[in-house]
């Protein structure tokens, strides 16, 4: 992606970019009932990888299945690109893992910018502690072939009921995560920016005792001649 449109990402919330997004018509793009294992304080930013699973049946799912090299699964882990977002389809269906410590692990150290499930994660209290942000709705510790079995690699899949199309870009903050189509993904992230700016004064105005009314939104001329000045002496 852009490197300056990754850069303007990493500033802005998820909640900014669905306001921009809403402007434009798009009302569902925020990933439900997923949230980060571990608040990180920075946001994830990234296009989308995506694996998705669908309901394992119990013959071809025993637990040698993970020595093909090629089982999706891992091969997702392996094949992830740098700077990627391994985004998983577990229909929303947390009863099992869509992945542990020791796969996230090797998605860190391979490069990913972060990994978002609608299911759980195994050993979550450990992923927590790495410095991948990840994404899912709850722990879960049995294995995935219990009740997922992991199907296709890099195709459209659904996420926590939000449509994601590989190279769609991954946006997530300490509250959630939203998809933004790659194609507009360069002006969301201007007009976020932008957004994120008066957003900053306004909440600067609202702590300092005044009125919302003519300041959110900014219906009152006199607030956009005070915010100019601010963003000058702010560098904004």
């Amino acid at each position: 992606m852009n490197p300056a449109t990754r850069d303007k990402l990493m500033g802005v919330s998820v909640a900014t970019l669905c306001s921009a997004l809403y402007k434009r018509g798009l009302r569902n793009q925020t990933i439900q009932d997923v949230r980060p294992v571990r608040p990180k304080g920075r946001n994830m930013v990234g296009p989308a990888f995506t694996l998705r699973y669908m309901p394992a049946r119990e013959d071809r799912n025993p637990m040698t299945v993970f020595r093909d090299p090629k089982h999706p699964q891992r091969h997702a882990i392996e094949t992830c690109p740098e700077g990627h977002v391994l985004v998983m389809d577990s229909r929303k269906d947390a009863r099992a893992a869509s992945a542990g410590d020791i796969l996230i692990t090797r998605l860190m150290v391979r490069g990913g910018a972060g990994v978002v499930t609608d299911g759980g994660f195994r050993d979550a209290m450990t992923i927590g502690e790495l410095d991948i942000p990840a994404y899912h709705h709850r722990p879960s510790s049995p294995t995935n072939l219990t009740l997922h079995e992991a199907i296709d690699i890099n195709v459209p899949i659904g996420c926590g009921d939000v449509a994601v199309f590989p190279g769609d870009i991954m946006v997530g903050d300490d509250d959630s995560v939203i998809v933004i189509p790659a194609e507009i993904a360069d002006e969301i992230a201007d007009e976020a920016v932008e957004m994120t700016a008066y957003e900053d004064f306004a909440v600067e105005r609202v702590k300092a005792g005044h009125t919302i009314i003519g300041l959110y939104p900014a219906t009152d001329e006199n607030n956009l001649s005070i915010f100019a000045e601010w963003r000058k002496a702010n560098g904004r």
